[in-house]
């Protein structure tokens, strides 16, 4: 199996990697930790920081980013694509992050047009709350299980986004679970310790003959300068 995760804002895929090897351990799970190009953030005054796409803010009502949003979406969807051809069955492709980038593998791993494996989220809230409402009848992943992990004391992105996600997701998800844990804007070992359960209980070992324990880094690639 294969998990491919998306790190938080301003952050590199290094330190996810670090975790999951050490502690979400699945031995049978080979993993691939993108790191986002740098690009101006306007929630952060317009510093250029590793991003998925541009945040305006973490209010309900703020604007997104559509075209953003969309381009990562595409460069995860050629993520996935990439490891279907090199012979992984999408059921056993798991997406995953933290904060923004945990709302980019909900927001991928739903609009997929093939059935994954799972998807977990840490910390993260939802992209496109009207267009995924709209469209989730006919999405291949609509019931796909989600893991929402999320600290009750978060700053930056507060509990209630991921209690106003779960109740989103579960307008049409019946496996979407919420689990509030003692922590602000990060994780602990309950949380890790609960993924890894999520994980082997959702994309069990099977003896599909991939390369097994490893993992990687890997950079998205840039289309020229982003201003």
């Amino acid at each position: 199996m294969e998990l491919i995760f998306f790190h938080g804002l301003g952050d590199q895929g290094d330190g996810w990697a670090s975790a999951f090897k050490n502690e979400i351990r699945v031995p049978y799970m080979k993993s691939i930790f993108p790191n986002a190009q740098s690009r101006p953030v306007a929630l952060n005054f317009g510093m250029r920081m590793p991003a998925w796409y541009n945040i305006y803010g973490l209010t309900e009502n703020s604007p997104e980013d559509d075209v953003g949003i969309d381009e990562a979406k595409n460069y995860v969807h050629g993520l996935i694509r990439d490891e279907i051809a090199a012979g992984i069955p999408s059921r056993r492709i798991v997406l995953g992050g933290f904060s923004m980038g945990a709302a980019l593998a909900i927001y991928a791993g739903l609009t997929f047009d093939q059935p994954l494996g799972a998807i977990i989220s840490m910390s993260g809230f939802l992209l496109q709350r009207n267009r995924i409402l709209d469209e989730n009848n006919t999405m291949a992943n609509r019931q796909t299980p989600i893991f929402m992990g999320h600290g009750q004391n978060d700053p930056l992105v507060p509990y209630n986004y991921g209690d106003m996600t779960f109740q989103a997701l579960s307008i049409f998800n019946r496996n979407v679970t919420l689990i509030p844990y003692d922590c602000g804007h990060g994780s602990t070992p309950q949380e890790h310790s609960d993924i890894l359960d999520f994980i082997k209980t959702n994309v069990p070992e099977s003896g599909e003959g991939q390369q097994q324990g490893k993992s990687s880094t890997k950079d998205q690639p840039k289309d020229g300068e982003l201003d």
